[in-house]
């Protein structure tokens, strides 16, 4: 069984993008998370530690997305993807990489790519 625990429109400052300026510069990404989890113990036990603690979630999302700069938002969906799934508890991560400033020379309101990774099966 997989609850599901989000943290939406967490805003970041990064240097990620295949042109100069964009590395520069820099601009702001906009990260949505759906993390698969069972909350059944932390319910139970009414513990933070048993479940995800989402602030610290945030900080190592952020984090992620602040240094190391990529060229694209894909790389970056993976990075953030692999940070949810340092959790045990996660089952699986749906990772939301938005880039609002992307620069195309039209009228748009968002560039968004979704991934969804899942843990490994050990053997």
């Amino acid at each position: 069984m997989s609850d599901e625990l989000a943290l939406t429109g967490l805003a970041c400052f990064g240097h990620h993008g295949v042109f100069d300026h964009e590395r520069r510069d820099g601009q702001t990404f906009v990260v949505d998370l759906v993390l698969g989890l069972d909350t059944a113990a932390a319910a139970a036990s009414d513990d933070l530690h048993h479940t995800v603690d989402y602030g610290n979630l945030a900080t190592s999302v952020r984090a992620a997305v602040e240094n190391d700069p990529v060229d694209l938002i894909e790389t970056l969906a993976q990075r953030i993807a692999s940070v949810c799934l340092l959790d045990a508890r996660v089952e699986w991560a749906r990772v939301t990489v938005h880039k609002p400033d992307a620069p195309i020379d039209a009228t748009f309101s968002d560039v968004a790519l979704t991934i969804t990774r899942e843990r490994e099966a050990t053997t």
